[in-house]
């Protein structure tokens, strides 16, 4: 596992810790995180161009419906969790390529897709009774993309690890989806430059949250030991 030296640094777990890692890392990598977040954003951006009014619906549209649904399920979504593979691995200091956002097609595909629909349905279910409960369950399940991933969990294995590294971390990780909120307001007044900034931001900041856990709680310690 090649490292790139001038990437290392200690990460402690925490909101501030996290974003402010996130910074310097972001801008240690810009261009190539830069790149990888167009891609990123080219490849999953039909999903979201899929959005229809309940009043202008026909069934002419099932169709272009159920291609969306099936887009975001089997594209979209792993390659997402590709895409929080690869900020990882620039929170490590690992080098990384465009390429490595298909890995997922190549590596725990499966368990990917299925990790991201359970993950929605649980979240979602559990914003229906009251919310809380759907905050609880985004905040705790919140790893389960760098276990997929990164650990090729399965889907059970995934949940439950996110749970336990997530313990006691809950609310560091609310607070930076709360701070993530400004964050990507000022990123959009900022328009085009802006918003890509901030996302790269936000999602390199809990990338090295992830990786706090992981060197502070002692996870996996081969990754350490590199």
């Amino acid at each position: 596992m090649e490292k790139l030296d001038d990437n290392k640094r200690k990460l402690n777990p925490g909101t501030g810790s996290a974003y402010s890692a996130g910074w310097d890392i972001m801008w240690k990598n810009f261009i190539a995180l830069f790149v990888v977040f167009i891609i990123y954003a080219l490849l999953t951006g039909p999903t979201s161009s899929f959005q229809w009014k309940a009043d202008d619906f026909g069934w002419f549209m099932l169709p272009l419906i159920l291609f969306g649904i099936g887009f975001a399920i089997f594209v979209s979504g792993p390659i997402g969790y590709s895409a929080d593979w690869v900020f990882l691995k620039a929170v490590r200091g690992e080098k990384f390529e465009v390429k490595d956002l298909f890995t997922v097609f190549q590596r725990n595909y499966w368990n990917a897709v299925l990790g991201n629909v359970i993950v929605v349905i649980i979240v979602g279910m559990g914003i229906a009774m009251l919310i809380i409960p759907g905050i609880i369950f985004a905040c705790r399940l919140a790893f389960v993309p760098y276990l997929i991933v990164d650990r090729e969990m399965e889907v059970t294995e995934a949940l439950s690890k996110s749970w336990e590294m997530t313990k006691g971390y809950g609310w560091d990780i609310f607070f930076m989806a709360i701070v993530a909120i400004p964050v990507a307001i000022i990123g959009l007044l900022a328009l085009f430059f802006g918003i890509i900034v901030s996302a790269i931001w936000i999602k390199t900041s809990f990338a090295a949250m992830y990786q706090a856990v992981v060197e502070k709680e002692g996870y996996f310690q081969e990754v350490l030991e590199g």
